[in-house]
């Protein structure tokens, strides 16, 4: 375990900026020091790889490096597979509207079959006023025609 806050050989101590930004290499590369490898990047993460406090890694003082850092973050979020939690509020958002679908398609069918119902009533109240239509016609001295061209005898 290096320690990033020794001088380096050349005698000089590192910056604050240079401490942040080793840090931020390193949660990258996934060689973290202070936190536990597969550590995700983030802005509270680098200051804790950089041993310092969240707090203390500002916009106001870093602003590139913080942009670098969001980028990063960003783009790590997009290549990143949903976490279980984002997975099942996902699946209960797909079923809650399959739900509603289902409801829709049943008041659907239930209206239609109505409908129906009220069809076939009026039919056979129909055929039911056809027969007594037809028993009150007069006798006829028509016979009926076959369908297939031969007259009945």
């Amino acid at each position: 375990m290096s320690s990033a806050n020794q001088p380096p050989e050349s005698g000089r101590r590192l910056s604050a900026g240079d401490l942040y930004r080793a840090a931020f290499e390193r949660l990258k590369a996934n060689e973290p020091e202070r936190l536990p490898k597969g550590a995700l990047v983030s802005q509270n993460n680098v200051a804790k790889e950089a041993g310092s406090d969240p707090s203390a890694l500002k916009k106001s003082r870093f602003p590139l490096l913080i942009e670098e850092i969001q980028r990063f973050v960003e783009g790590q979020a997009q290549a990143r597979p949903p976490s279980v939690h984002q997975t099942k509020v996902l699946a209960r958002k797909t079923n809650r509207g399959l739900r509603q679908r289902i409801a829709e398609i049943t008041q659907q069918r239930d209206r239609l079959a109505s409908l129906l119902t009220e069809a076939d009533a009026t039919i056979l109240e129909l055929y039911d006023r056809i027969s007594e239509l037809e028993q009150q016609l007069p006798p006829t001295n028509v016979r009926p025609i076959d369908p297939r061209g031969r007259k009945r005898l």
